[in-house]
């Protein structure tokens, strides 16, 4: 399938990026965070195009792609669940909060429901300590939980 470069165009056209430049390379990221956001995830042939636009290395673009988390080289579900493993969440019961959307929606850490409608990810803290254990659907915050909290949760977003 190929990729409409469209949305890409209208990213880089308000950058004024002297190619090949340490500006081009300074802007990398928040070309690619920009790139994500209208593409729902990272293509190949958008990280290929990123790449000679500003004439940065494929390799480089593909090494930030696969350092931070925050980048998807696949699509994700509609909605994105974070389970929080900080050491709070943990000492409260955070396992078994994943234990339980895992068996719910039948996936594993970094998967993605058959029908596009979630993604969990785990990650190393919220910044919710005070309400541990947490998840977060979307941007939606949810703390204090118990894994019978889960399945209502859950329920909203079907």
């Amino acid at each position: 399938m190929r990729i409409n470069l469209k949305k890409l165009d209208n990213i880089l056209k308000d950058r004024k990026i002297e190619r090949g430049s340490k500006r081009a390379s300074s802007d990398l990221i928040p070309v690619l965070q920009e790139a994500q956001e209208a593409y729902g995830h990272l293509p190949h042939e958008v990280l290929k195009e990123v790449s000679l636009r500003l004439k940065v290395p494929l390799s480089q673009v593909y090494g930030v792609v696969t350092f931070y988390a925050q980048f998807r080289l696949s699509p994700s579900g509609k909605n994105l669940i974070k389970v929080c493993e900080g050491t709070a969440c943990h000492v409260r019961g955070g396992a078994a909060i994943k234990k339980r959307i895992e068996g719910l929606l039948n996936i594993k850490d970094g998967e993605t429901t058959t029908d596009y409608k979630f993604t969990l990810e785990t990650v190393a803290c919220v910044g919710s300590c005070a309400f541990s254990p947490v998840m977060v659907v979307n941007k939606q915050y949810y703390g204090k939980l118990t894994s019978n909290d889960v399945e209502d949760i859950l329920k909203r977003y079907k």
